[in-house]
């Protein structure tokens, strides 16, 4: 059957996909709107397949907060490339996963994707969305906070996000939290403390620490004793609640919360950075 230019832009209206896309679904639905639209999404779920290996380094970080800022909800949208990270509907569709995430607090990233969008699950959605876009688009993080107070962060390029938790901050948690969540976002930190860290990362610390003292002809009796110096060096340097303060280099992070309100320390951070 003959179909019109008319159709074809209602097509296109509806779905967001490309004029011969809309011409070819709706030709083989022999005009039917619902099955075009099907054909269009199945189409969407074999570009989908066919983009599995591509790298989704880019992408944008959402986070949304209770209105008590007592839980968050942080959620990376990635896709192939930084064009397509600025659509409009890519962001909108962001706008919405991260929103339902945080008003049904799923368990993983699969089962956020389980979860229904509309008509669709936010799976199905994200496979339309390849579609339409024709790149790999894929939920990349899902992380999700609670405490007495939890400070989001997200950097000017939005490929970047922090949440961090504090506790004992007698209502002036806000602006510390900020400063907490940038130090985070520079500083990258390994963890919160020597606690922490895991062991695989000690064990590989010492050993780089062994091997520079030898390299240094240091004597052999002494190289534990060195290694062990250079791992309070790297927690010093590596873990949150050591590192000094980006604002005030005179103090480390624990000491700048105290200082805001005695007592005050983070109990947990996630950082989540969008990149190759």
């Amino acid at each position: 059957m003959a179909i019109t230019a008319q159709e074809v832009n209602k097509l296109r209206q509806m779905t967001g996909a490309g004029m011969m896309d809309c011409k070819k679904a709706l030709v083989e639905a022999d005009g039917d709107f619902d099955k075009a639209i099907e054909i269009l999404r199945k189409k969407g779920q074999k570009v989908s397949a066919s983009r599995s290996d591509r790298k989704t380094s880019e992408g944008v970080v959402f986070i949304k907060t209770s209105e008590d800022q007592t839980e968050a909800v942080l959620v990376s949208l990635n896709c192939e490339t930084d064009f397509v990270a600025k659509n409009e509907e890519f962001l909108s569709t962001g706008e919405e996963v991260v929103s339902l995430a945080f008003q049904e607090k799923p368990a993983s990233a699969e089962e956020l994707k389980a979860l229904k969008l509309g008509d669709l699950t936010v799976g199905e959605k994200l496979t339309e969305l390849v579609g339409k876009i024709g790149e790999k688009i894929d939920i990349g993080a899902y992380e999700t906070m609670s405490g007495e107070i939890v400070v989001p962060y997200i950097h000017a390029n939005k490929k970047l996000g922090v949440l961090v938790a504090l506790e004992n901050t007698d209502g002036k948690g806000e602006e510390a939290g900020k400063d907490v969540a940038m130090q985070i976002a520079a500083m990258n930190p390994v963890a919160l403390d020597e606690s922490e860290v895991d062991q695989s990362t000690i064990d590989r610390e010492l050993e780089i620490g062994r091997e520079q003292a030898k390299a240094e002809g240091k004597p052999e009796q002494i190289l534990d004793k060195i290694a062990q110096g250079k791992l309070k060096k790297f927690f010093k340097d590596n873990t949150l609640v050591h590192q000094a303060f980006v604002k005030d280099s005179s103090m480390n992070v624990s000491q700048y919360l105290d200082s805001v309100n005695k007592g005050m320390k983070v109990s947990k951070f996630k950082r989540v950075s969008v990149s190759a």
